[in-house]
């Protein structure tokens, strides 16, 4: 039977080498990983996972917490984490909050004391609570904190550009529907539209308040978008955007034409709604594959207290049917 001497020795690589290739393949270059995975399937060597993970002290799993796997926006994040995961060995175990942000400590906890690592998504819990895991690897993923590795979108810029597109369309009263108030996400968009209206003096950014962030959330503020007089308005995330347009079509009211709606994500619904959804697009299984990648970095690093937040991820604004010219009358 192969040993892993002879698949070093044949793909001319250290021992540790073919080790990373079987257990952490993101910490080698492809040409090397193909070159050992091509030397072990001509000597027929299987790698012993579970003594590698032995002796290794790991467990070879990651936690994965969200607050909502029914919303798209997680469903995504989870398929990039689960990919990324198996390319790199791991199994994800996926904790699902029901957006109750009470829940959120204990379930992070759990998760810490039983993986390798926890990928923390969009918190709704107060984020310094990920101190619950402290001394454990965590990633943060749409949101940021000091000192914590993080994958975040830059949200100040998201809607300065979706301010930007509004105004275009002659849009002057423009109302918000936030999403949890303890989201971060939430915080950054709120900071976005306050920049927009110092760069538009004569643009006013209505705050309609904070909302379930579900189809629920959407179509209870609608009612209120439609009685603040604003010809556009700005939602938290597709779902809420879809419930808003659900509601002011009940209403006999027109989109764009009476009102134009924008949603934020680019989830697979936006395209699929009654009039497509102008969103703002973002590569979310990207973001979940990024995140597994800083937590591989964290779990080979020598526990220098964990990475830096790197650069915002990018992200687009996609314009569709939903958005339109101000009606004349405002």
């Amino acid at each position: 039977m192969a040993t892993i001497h002879d698949v070093a020795s044949a793909a001319g690589v250290s021992t540790t080498t073919v080790s990373r290739v079987f257990g952490q393949p993101s910490q080698v270059t492809e040409s090397t990983r193909l070159r050992v995975q091509a030397a072990a399937s001509a000597l027929g060597y299987r790698p012993n996972r579970v003594a590698a993970l032995l002796r290794s002290g790991r467990t070879g799993t990651v936690g994965l917490l969200v607050p909502d796997l029914e919303n798209p926006y997680f469903a995504m994040v989870t398929k990039g984490v689960q990919a990324r995961a198996r390319e790199s060995g791991l199994t994800t175990f996926v904790v699902d909050s029901d957006e109750i942000a009470e829940r959120e400590p204990k379930f992070l906890q759990l998760l810490a004391d039983q993986t390798d690592g926890v990928l923390l998504c969009s918190p709704r819990a107060l984020i310094e609570d990920a101190a619950a895991a402290q001394g454990h690897n965590v990633v943060l993923v749409n949101s940021t904190l000091e000192g914590m590795a993080s994958v975040s979108v830059d949200y100040v810029v998201a809607m300065l550009k979706t301010a930007e597109h509004l105004y275009a369309l002659g849009h002057r009263r423009v109302a918000y529907v936030g999403g949890p108030q303890t989201s971060w996400s939430d915080r950054m968009r709120r900071n976005g539209l306050a920049a927009a209206v110092n760069l538009k003096p004569d643009l006013e950014i209505i705050d309609l308040g904070s909302f379930v962030p579900r189809v629920t959330g959407g179509a209870a503020a609608a009612d209120l978008a439609v009685a603040s007089g604003a010809t556009a308005t700005i939602v938290f995330n597709d779902l809420m955007a879809i419930g808003l347009m659900n509601r002011l079509t009940e209403r006999g009211l027109s989109i764009p034409g009476h009102m134009s709606v924008v949603g934020c994500d680019d989830t697979f619904v936006a395209q699929f709604a009654a009039v497509p959804l102008t969103t703002f697009h973002i590569d979310i299984s990207g973001m979940g594959a990024r995140a597994v990648d800083l937590l591989n970095q964290q779990l080979t690093s020598s526990g220098d207290g964990g990475l830096a937040p790197g650069l915002p991820w990018p992200g687009e604004l996609v314009v569709r049917a939903s958005t339109g010219v101000a009606p004349k009358h405002a």
